[in-house]
């Protein structure tokens, strides 16, 4: 019997009393019967339970805080300041400290400072005993956030990352768009006056709240004016001193310099504009800052700040710290995705998983990774299944094998205008940031997933080789936007068989091995022919894994798994990623996450995945499809004609 016909055998949970007949569900949503169903008996709901659990951030090894973010009840904060402070209260107390709220954020959150700084287990102990308040949803610190380069303080040929054999293949991008109508909000260290980006560069905001660090002589204005970040030795927790890096104005160029201006070097998206946002200063920025920033940038209201005229449609983050994504960034990054905002960030530059480093590791961003002019992976990137794409991003051991772009020349205060080649996962974001102003610039009513999808689609492998995780691969210009113009001018090689077998499932489980046997189904809901894999969908919490072992030629230039994904679901959230389906590959020695979609994904029909698969050449591996639904509303992940292909 087909799945959802009458009588049901998938059907949302809603309560021990479901309701069935419901209607009004969007794309994607589950249909539902006409009249009562009864679950069947292995389907039991489990009894409700309220989940009371305060999620409290995570504290970085030698880091100090004394400001904390703290997300109240409702109750608690509707109630007024003094209530909400009852919050921390006894926490204060117990830590031998003065705690005071300094001011509300666009997140709905409170930034509360203590007046001095708790250090490992005391910040622990602090933000634990604010949780046994009772009052509060989460609490973390307000961690600072630092620049993600290694900069070299020592014009177009010389832009091997834009046209060079390993880099982004843009000319031939540009003969499609330029990126004309777009807007990039660079979060960054401001921005300073020069010939090759002035013309491109409209209003942003100011919203460093230290006076101190932000050398300005008063917190957040309307002028996204780089004042240096330089530091004397001592100053930011180091024993050294520092010069200013004008990180935000490199970024920028790279982004979108002024181009055919017979002058200095060209932008990813010559026609796009930039939009500087200040957010780090001396020392690097605060997340409750950044946070703002992000949700500003994207059109959403800040509390005392004017709203964004102009709204950008990309934001780049190339910064980054250690830890857990946490709360804050989360919920800021998700409300500028809900207004179709794309958010590009930073892998980091730690040589290590991105998993490690923030936002690299939150959801519903676009993570990018850096190579060199080899086409290999940069020896400070990092890596791992957190990373989406590779871009650029250079190696300045070696003369002339930076990322050049625009630049001041003081040390300290703004001086003259330059150029400078610089390295870091901090120049490879704004490639891609650059590269979404070109696709949108095209088709403006992208979404972020949408964006996400067709950057992916839109890479070939690491020319170099990657075996520690790329992402997708290394991003092609020339082949996103032949690809949005419906054109190929240099098609990929056409991949030669499938490695998969029963890849349509048109045998039922033949080749393949399930946890459950409801896994293959079989009627019109497939995409092709009669058969087809469906994980999940019952509204209750439940795993399903479908594999399938196969052999990759080592003599293969690439491998590609292709397979066509059709997500229905019950969840109203825009957001939230409660159910999720992953592609994984396990090779005797690990569990690699290759993927992941969610009820975030629901359709009307089906869409075409990809996965890279070519860091297992030469290998025998397990790839598997691993369906995870929680305790709430219903997801199905319906999945037919998967192929492996080689190149």
């Amino acid at each position: 019997m087909a799945r959802f016909s009458t009588p049901l055998r998938r059907t949302l949970a809603v309560s021990a009393a479901v309701v069935i007949g419901m209607s009004g569900f969007g794309i994607g949503a589950l249909p539902a019967t006409a009249s009562p169903v009864p679950i069947p008996a292995e389907k039991s709901l489990p009894k409700a339970s309220a989940d009371n659990k305060v999620k409290i951030g995570s504290v970085e090894s030698g880091e100090a805080y004394d400001k904390f973010i703290v997300t109240y009840k409702a109750s608690a904060k509707e109630a007024g300041k003094s209530s909400r402070a009852k919050a921390w209260g006894k926490a204060a107390k117990a830590a031998g400290v003065s705690v005071k709220e300094m001011r509300a954020m666009a997140t709905g959150s409170f930034v509360v400072k203590a007046d001095k700084k708790l250090k490992g287990d005391s910040a622990k102990e602090f933000m634990a005993d604010i949780a046994q308040s009772g009052l509060v949803e989460s609490v973390e610190p307000d961690a600072i956030m630092k620049i993600s380069m290694t900069p070299n303080d020592t014009r177009y040929s010389e832009q091997w990352h834009y046209s060079g054999t390993n880099g982004m293949r843009l000319p031939s991008a540009w003969d499609v768009a330029t990126g004309e109508g777009s807007i990039v909000a660079v979060l960054d260290t401001g921005i300073t006056s020069h010939s090759d980006l002035n013309a491109n560069v409209i209003s942003g905001y100011d919203f460093v709240s230290s006076s101190a660090s932000a050398r300005d002589g008063n917190g957040r204005d309307a002028n996204p004016q780089d004042e240096g970040d330089w530091y004397a030795a001592g100053e930011c927790g180091g024993s050294y001193s520092g010069s200013s890096s004008w990180h935000g104005t490199h970024v920028a160029g790279t982004v979108a310099a002024v181009t055919n201006n017979s002058s200095g070097v060209a932008g990813v998206a010559p026609d796009a504009k930039i939009q500087p946002v200040r957010v780090l200063a001396k020392c690097g920025g605060s997340l409750s800052d950044i946070a703002d920033a992000i949700i500003w940038a994207s059109g959403g209201s800040v509390p005392g700040v004017p709203n964004n005229p102009t709204p950008a449609d990309t934001i780049n983050m190339s910064l980054g710290g250690g830890g857990a994504c946490g709360s804050t960034y989360q919920a800021a990054i998700n409300s500028a995705v809900s207004r179709g905002t794309s958010v590009v960030v930073a892998a980091g530059n730690e040589s290590q998983n991105a998993s490690n480093s923030r936002p690299a590791n939150c959801e519903n961003v676009i993570t990018v990774a850096a190579s060199n002019p080899s086409g290999a992976p940069s020896y400070y990137t990092n890596y791992g299944s957190a990373i989406d794409v590779t871009a650029p991003g250079g190696d300045t051991r070696y003369a002339g094998q930076g990322v050049l772009s625009t630049i001041n020349t003081g040390t300290t205060t703004p001086s003259s205008q330059g150029y400078t080649f610089y390295q870091g996962t901090s120049m490879a974001t704004p490639h891609v940031a650059g590269m979404v102003a070109l696709m949108k610039s095209v088709d403006p009513s992208m979404s972020p997933a949408a964006v996400e999808t067709a950057l992916k689609q839109g890479t070939r492998a690491m020319p170099g080789g990657c075996s520690i995780g790329c992402g997708a691969g290394l991003v092609d210009a020339a082949k996103i936007m032949s690809a949005m113009e419906g054109t190929d001018p240099t098609p990929d090689p056409e991949p030669s068989g499938n490695l998969l077998k029963n890849a349509g499932f048109e045998n039922g489980s033949e080749y393949w091995t399930a946890n459950r046997a409801d896994t293959f189904e079989s009627g019109s809901a497939a995409r092709s022919g009669n058969g087809l894999a469906g994980l999940n969908g019952w509204g209750n919490s439940n795993t399903y894994t479908l594999d399938q072992k196969i052999t990759i030629p080592a003599d293969a230039s690439a491998a590609q798994l292709e397979f066509y994904l059709h997500v229905l679901t019950n969840e109203t959230t825009a957001y939230s990623q409660y159910d999720k389906l992953t592609v994984q590959v396990l090779d005797g020695y690990g569990t690699y996450n290759m993927g992941t979609w969610s009820n975030l994904d629901a359709s009307s029909n089906y869409e075409l995945q990809t996965v890279d698969l070519s860091n297992f050449l030469g290998e025998t591996v397990t790839l598997r499809f691993k369906g995870v639904e929680d305790s709430s509303q219903a997801t199905l992940f319906r999945i037919d004609d998967a192929s492996v292909a080689i190149s």
